[in-house]
């Protein structure tokens, strides 16, 4: 799913036109970037979480020269689905 596919969603189901769906869509995801940015968890009720973790430095290779090297840290966004998510993956897999 993409993001044209969450704003067509919006226009069938709520009606909206495509500026507005489309403005929904984006101030909805600024929203999510600010929590997270701020290091907010961002937690969608019977969805999810998204949590950012920080990634400490560790050591790697360069695959071309085989030279060890070490990768900085840096944060990343995690999701772990709710278990109303979790359940309904896991039931309709099942039929």
């Amino acid at each position: 799913m993409t993001k044209i596919d969450l704003i067509k969603i919006i226009q069938g189901k709520i009606g909206l036109g495509t500026k507005e769906s489309s403005e929904v869509v984006e101030q909805i995801f600024e929203i999510m970037k600010e929590a997270l940015e701020s290091e907010k968890k961002v937690k969608i009720s019977g969805f999810g979480n998204f949590v950012v973790h920080e990634k400490g430095p560790r050591k790697g290779r360069n695959p071309q020269t085989g030279d060890p090297i070490i990768i900085s840290g840096r944060r990343v966004v995690t999701f772990k689905p709710s278990n109303v998510l979790r359940k309904s993956l896991n039931r309709s897999g099942a039929e």
